[in-house]
């Protein structure tokens, strides 16, 4: 790491953490993983960087965060379905996302806005934070982890400067094909809890289709929809949970927990969401509707097993950005030309009296 060179926030946008692959073996005393919600993008993120796959990153929502190179050049590298845009010399050139760029002093990245999903992830190369507890994730309702000193556990915030290494000028990186979008089920394994519930209720929780509320962020998910009955006591004696339990409250609108969620609660856990599919629900948008399917604990494992393989074979496909200078994949995606005609509109069409006289027969 060079002392002079920092990546500064000049805006965080929605909300801007840092984090990695979280705070993990402290549960038992009420600390939670807290972490990234989508490990995938980390670790795609990090790779194209150069860094190790659980490396700190900057973990986004929505568009709107602004990053700027001070006292040098930085590389960075951003994965999840996003628009940027670079500042360059007084001009703004589009980038697209999944590969790195290394920003020369003074030029900005800026997050626009993002398509699918509500999570974006960027890597900045030799971004080297303090570690509480074995993780640099950001905590925020326990003051843990970020920048350390007095701004431990403190979200991004304009002029913020993250210590950065000075770019090693290693050829850019891209990931060739992003990971496909998957519109599919979110898969759930009943339990631990699922006996607290109706019949009619746990067969709703897999026909019915829920909808993500406005209230979701990094500690979890609140679903609308039908209402799941319980069959006795609302509420139970507090007992340990983990991100992905869907805990129903009193009202019967079920809650997904995320990395920031407490460690233990009281209300019942119909089900778990399945490691492979955590990210996935966490990047819902608001408004966004989705439905469950049941598995086992076995299809779980097999499903958490196939996911980890796909995700190798996507950070085994990250090679070096041919043609420098031209970004094709940015090329290709923009609209290039200004003021375009459809040939056969009517403003475009012969005039009748020139090729086929008054009468419009052929002269």
């Amino acid at each position: 790491m060079s002392a002079g060179v920092r990546l500064e926030v000049l805006a965080p946008g929605a909300y801007a953490s840092l984090q990695d692959g979280g705070r993990r073996g402290w549960r038992r005393i009420g600390v939670p993983w807290a972490g990234v919600l989508d490990s995938r993008l980390m670790r795609i993120a990090n790779v194209l960087v150069g860094n190790a796959e659980a490396a700190p990153v900057i973990e986004c929502f929505d568009g709107g965060l602004q990053l700027a190179a001070r006292g040098g050049a930085v590389r960075v590298a951003v994965a999840g379905d996003a628009t940027l845009e670079v500042e360059r010399g007084g001009e703004r050139v589009p980038l697209a996302a999944w590969r790195s760029l290394t920003l020369a002093d003074g030029e900005v990245l800026r997050v626009r806005r993002l398509g699918a999903g509500r999570i974006a992830v960027v890597a900045v190369e030799g971004l080297a934070l303090p570690v509480v507890l074995g993780s640099a994730a950001t905590y925020a309702r326990a003051g843990l982890g970020g920048l350390g000193g007095a701004l431990s556990g403190r979200a991004l915030a304009a002029g913020m400067r993250l210590p950065a290494a000075a770019a090693s000028g290693a050829p850019e990186r891209v990931l060739p094909l992003p990971p496909p979008l998957d519109g599919g089920p979110i898969r759930i394994v009943p339990g631990p809890q699922a006996d607290h519930f109706t019949d009619a209720a746990r067969a709703l929780l897999v026909e019915a289709e829920y909808r993500v509320t406005a209230e979701a962020d990094r500690m979890g998910v609140r679903l609308e929809g039908p209402v799941l009955e319980h069959a006795g006591a609302r509420e139970i004696v507090s007992d340990a949970t983990v991100p992905g339990a869907i805990q129903v409250p009193g009202n019967g609108q079920p809650i997904v927990l995320l990395a920031d969620a407490q460690t233990a609660g009281g209300y019942p856990k119909i089900a778990t969401v399945i490691s492979a599919d955590l990210g996935r629900l966490a990047g819902c948008r608001p408004g966004q509707v989705l439905r469950f399917a049941a598995v086992d604990a076995v299809e779980g494992e097999r499903l958490a097993r196939a996911a980890e393989a796909e995700t190798r074979a996507l950070l085994a496909s990250v090679r070096p950005l041919r043609g420098e200078g031209v970004d094709l994949a940015a090329l290709y995606a923009g609209n290039l030309v200004s003021g375009v005609v459809h040939a056969l509109s009517d403003e475009y069409r012969p005039l009748p009296d020139v090729e086929h006289g008054p009468d419009g027969a052929s002269s």
